[in-house]
C-alpha cells in the first residue's frame, strides 16, 4: 500500500478534519501527530486524533463481520454471504410489510466517510423506502428548523476571525472544535482576544471558552431563550441594531419587538438567576459591533426550546445587520464545494415541515432535520401498517444515543433484522443480527469535502479560507481480515437486490447559494474505486480533487476573490422576523414559571456536555483516553456535594420522572449550584450498570420521549432533565 515513512493525512475521529502526519512502520500506524505543513492546522491536532492510529489494531476491532446464531451467539460469517442473506431478509420483509419497513438511521461517526451516507440513502430510496433517519434530528435540529422559519442571507454571514464580538450559547469550542471555531480552537481564542475581539458566553458552566469572555452569563439550565429575548428587547427598546437593513431586508419587526416586550432585562435576571446589568451590556456589546456572529451549542438544542434559540439568535443577527454586505469578500468561498454565488439579498423562508414522509406518532413527520429520530423507537414498536420491521444502522450507536434509552432497547431488540456497521461489537452492534465489520480510518481514501458542508450548513465550523485535503489510503487492512468499505457495501446490496441506486449529492442549508450538484445515477454492471466515488461527490466543485491531491499536506486555493453581488433590481424576498409559530411558543415561554422556581421532587438539572477524550460513544476503547476514568463523571458544584454528603468518587443515584442511572461524583467549581453534568453517549442497557466505572452512564435512559417533546421535531428535553441525587449506598460497583 504505502511505504514506511510519515505520511500527511486527514484525522478521521470527527468532523474537525484536521491535518495530521502519519507514521508508518511494518505497514501499520504507530504514530500520529499534527501536521505542521499543513497551511490550515499548522500543527494542531487533539488528544482523540493523536491515538487514531490505534483503532486499526485493537483486539476487540472485528476482522470479519459476524451473524447472531439460534443460540444467540455471534459467529464471522463470509462478507459475501451475509451480503446475500441480508439481501434475501430485506426482500421477504419489503415484500411483505411494504418498503416503508425498512429504514436506515446514520450517525455522526458517519462524518470521516463521506460516501457511506449518500450510498446508504441511495439503496434505501431505490428500495422504495424515504425512512430515512439522522442523528441531525437530535443534536442540533433547531439549527435547519431556524434557517427555514428565518429564510437565509445569500450574502453569508461573516466568520470568527473577522468579527469585532462574538455570542456562544451553550457551545464550548476548545472541546466540541465546533460552535464557530474548529480550527485550534484554544489559539484562535487567543489570537481574537489580542486583537481585540470580545467574547459573550451564556452557559451553566463556566467552561474553557467562557473564562475567556467579556460578559459571562450563568443562567439557570434551559434559560437560554429567555437571556436572548431580553437582549432582543434592550436592542429593540434602545433603537440600537441595524434599522435601515431591517426596514430593507425584513418583515416582522413589528410583531417580534411586541413578543419580546415583556421580557425586559429584569424579568429575564430573576428568571435565569443572573445579573440584570450584565444581560443589558451582553445586548449592547452584540449591538454596537461592526462585525459579530453567534453560535448555540447541542445543549441548547435539546434543553427544550432548541428551535426558538436558534431562531432568536437569527433574530438577533438580522435585527443588527450582522450580515454580509454588497462588495465584501467572501473569505471561504469553498474548494471542494461548487462555486458560490454570494449576493446581498435574502432567500425567503421555506416550510419548516409538513412535507415528505409523516410518521404515524404524534403528528410528526418529515421537516428540516428530518425525519425525528426520537420517534423511531415508537416506529418499531407500535403494531399495525408501517412499522420499522429492519434497520440499518450506519456510523451510530442507538442504544447509546437515542433519547429514552429503556425504549430504544425495546425496539432495537423487536426488529425483525438489525444490521450495524461497526467495527466492534457497541452496546447496539451487540444486539444485532449481522455486524458487518467495514475498513476505517487510514484504510480507505477520503477529503475534506464534509467538512466543507458543515461549515455552510450550520454556520459553526469556523474555517477562515477556502481549504481543502485529499488523503489516499495508507495501509492495508489487518492481515486474514474481511473487511468492507461501507459505501461498498450498499453498491453491493443494491446489485444483489436488482435495484436502481442514485446519489444525492451532500447539501448546504445555509450561507450563500451555490450552483446545484444533480444526482448521480450509478451504473452497478462496474464497481467503481473509493477515487472514483470521492471524485462523483466533489463534481463540480470549484477546485478539481486532482488539483487538491497535487498537495498532500492539504492546500488554500483562493483564487479569485468572490465578492458579494449587489441586490438585483426587483428581489423582494425577505427575512421573517416574526414566525407566528416561534413568537406563540416564545409567548408560552413567558406565561410558564420556570419549574427551578418549584423544584418539587426533582430540584436538580442534569445538562449535557462533551468531554475531551471521546467523540459522543466513540474513543471510548482506546485505553490512552481512559487512563484517568473510563466512564463519564457526575460533575456537580462542590457545595452541592457538601450538601449531599457526598465526597469525590462515591456512587450517586440520579432519578428522573422516567427512570434512574447512577453516576461517580466529581466536584466542578465552576457549575452553577443545583446542576449535575454529564457527557452524553455513555454507557449501555440496565443489565451492564455494575460496569458503572468502566462504562459509565447513559443520560438518555433519564429521558421519556412522548414527554416535553418539540412538535415540529419530536426531539425532547435530553438537557436542562429535571432530576433528584442522592448518595448510593447499595451493593458496590465493579472496577
Amino acid at each position: 500500500m504505502t511505504p514506511d515513512g510519515v505520511h500527511p493525512s486527514i484525522c478521521r475521529f470527527c468532523h474537525a478534519h484536521c491535518g495530521i502526519l502519519v507514521e508508518i512502520a511494518g505497514g501499520r500506524p504507530t504514530r500520529v501527530t499534527g501536521d505542521r505543513d499543513n497551511p490550515l492546522y499548522r500543527g494542531f491536532s487533539c488528544a482523540k486524533g493523536r491515538q487514531l492510529g490505534l483503532l486499526h489494531d485493537r483486539p476487540e476491532r472485528l476482522r470479519h463481520s459476524v451473524a447472531r446464531g439460534a443460540d444467540g451467539g455471534f459467529a464471522p460469517i463470509e462478507g459475501g454471504r451475509a451480503l446475500e442473506e441480508i439481501a434475501q431478509r430485506v426482500r421477504a420483509i419489503a415484500d411483505r410489510h411494504g418498503p416503508r419497513s425498512v429504514a436506515i438511521y446514520v450517525g455522526t461517526y458517519s462524518g470521516p466517510h463521506p460516501a457511506s451516507a449518500p450510498f446508504a440513502v441511495g439503496w434505501l430510496l431505490g428500495l422504495g423506502s424515504r425512512m430515512v433517519f439522522t442523528s441531525a434530528s437530535i443534536d442540533q435540529p433547531g439549527k435547519n428548523v431556524a434557517n427555514a422559519l428565518h429564510g437565509r442571507w445569500l450574502g453569508g454571514a461573516h466568520l470568527f476571525h473577522e468579527a469585532d464580538v462574538w455570542l456562544f450559547v451553550g457551545t464550548n469550542p476548545p472541546i466540541s472544535m465546533s460552535g464557530g471555531i474548529s480550527v485550534d480552537p484554544g489559539r484562535s481564542v487567543q489570537r481574537a482576544l489580542r486583537r481585540g475581539a470580545k467574547l459573550i458566553a451564556i452557559d451553566p458552566r463556566r467552561s474553557e471558552l467562557a473564562r475567556s469572555a467579556e460578559v459571562f452569563l450563568q443562567p439557570r439550565p434551559g434559560e437560554d431563550a429567555a437571556l436572548l429575548a431580553a437582549m432582543l428587547h434592550v436592542i429593540l427598546r434602545e433603537g440600537l441594531g441595524d434599522p435601515d437593513f431591517v426596514a430593507s431586508e425584513a418583515s416582522g419587526c413589528e410583531a417580534l419587538a411586541a413578543a419580546v416586550l415583556p421580557f425586559d432585562p429584569a424579568f429575564a435576571a430573576r428568571r435565569c438567576d443572573v445579573p440584570e446589568a450584565e444581560i443589558a451590556r451582553a445586548a449592547r456589546l452584540f449591538a454596537g459591533a461592526a462585525r459579530a456572529g453567534a453560535t448555540a451549542g447541542t445543549g441548547p438544542n435539546m434543553s427544550g426550546h432548541g428551535n426558538l434559540v436558534e431562531y432568536l439568535l437569527l433574530c438577533l443577527m438580522t435585527v443588527c445587520g450582522h450580515w454580509r454586505r454588497a462588495g465584501e469578500p467572501l473569505p471561504n468561498p469553498g474548494a471542494l464545494l461548487t462555486e458560490p454565488q454570494p449576493v446581498a439579498q435574502a432567500e425567503a423562508p421555506r416550510r419548516a415541515s409538513g412535507y415528505g414522509p409523516q410518521l404515524r406518532v404524534r403528528g410528526l413527520g418529515n421537516n428540516a432535520s428530518g425525519l425525528p429520530t426520537a420517534a423511531l423507537s415508537d416506529e418499531i414498536l407500535l403494531e399495525g401498517e408501517g412499522r420499522v420491521r429492519a434497520l440499518f444502522c450506519i456510523g451510530s450507536n442507538p442504544v447509546a444515543a437515542w433519547p429514552d434509552q429503556l425504549k430504544a432497547i425495546e425496539a432495537i431488540r423487536k426488529l425483525d433484522l438489525l444490521v450495524c456497521l461497526d467495527p466492534h461489537l457497541g452496546a447496539t452492534a451487540r444486539h444485532a443480527h449481522y455486524v458487518i465489520a467495514p475498513k476505517i480510518g487510514f484504510e480507505v481514501p477520503g477529503h475534506s469535502l464534509f467538512l466543507e458542508t458543515l461549515e455552510q450548513t450550520y454556520a459553526a465550523m469556523g474555517i477562515p479560507a477556502p481549504y481543502a485535503q485529499y488523503a489516499p489510503a495508507l495501509v492495508e487492512p489487518p492481515a486474514g481480515s474481511d473487511l468492507i468499505e461501507e459505501w461498498r457495501f450498499f453498491f453491493r446490496l443494491a446489485r444483489r437486490m436488482g435495484l436502481p441506486l442514485r446519489l444525492y449529492p451532500l447539501r448546504a442549508e445555509a450561507g450563500p447559494r451555490r450552483a446545484a450538484r444533480a444526482p448521480i445515477d450509478v451504473d452497478l454492471s462496474r464497481e467503481p474505486t473509493g477515487d472514483e466515488v470521492l471524485e462523483w461527490l466533489a463534481r463540480g466543485s470549484r477546485v478539481p480533487l486532482d488539483e487538491v491531491k497535487r498537495h498532500p499536506h492539504g492546500a488554500i486555493f483562493e483564487g479569485e476573490p468572490a465578492r458579494v453581488a449587489p441586490k438585483p433590481p426587483g428581489a423582494s424576498a425577505r427575512l421573517e422576523l416574526g414566525d407566528a409559530q416561534m413568537l406563540a411558543e416564545l409567548a408560552a415561554l413567558r406565561a410558564e414559571p420556570p419549574p427551578e422556581l418549584a423544584p418539587g421532587a426533582h430540584p436538580f438539572r442534569l445538562i449535557s456536555r462533551r468531554l475531551p477524550n471521546v467523540y459522543n460513544s466513540s474513543g471510548r476503547e482506546l485505553p490512552a483516553h481512559t487512563r484517568k476514568r473510563r466512564h463519564n463523571p457526575a460533575f456537580l458544584n462542590p457545595d452541592d456535594l457538601a450538601a449531599l454528603g457526598v465526597r469525590e468518587g462515591d456512587v450517586i443515584e440520579i432519578r428522573s420522572a422516567r427512570a434512574a442511572i447512577f453516576g461517580i461524583a466529581e466536584g466542578a467549581p465552576e457549575l452553577r449550584r443545583g446542576v449535575v453534568s454529564m457527557a452524553h453517549a455513555f454507557g449501555d442497557a440496565p443489565e451492564r450498570d455494575g460496569l458503572l466505572r468502566r462504562i459509565g452512564s447513559s443520560t438518555g435512559r433519564l429521558v421519556a420521549n412522548d414527554r416535553d417533546w418539540d412538535p415540529l421535531t419530536g426531539i425532547p428535553r435530553m438537557s436542562a432533565i429535571p432530576v433528584a441525587v442522592s448518595r448510593y449506598s447499595g451493593p458496590p460497583f465493579h472496577d
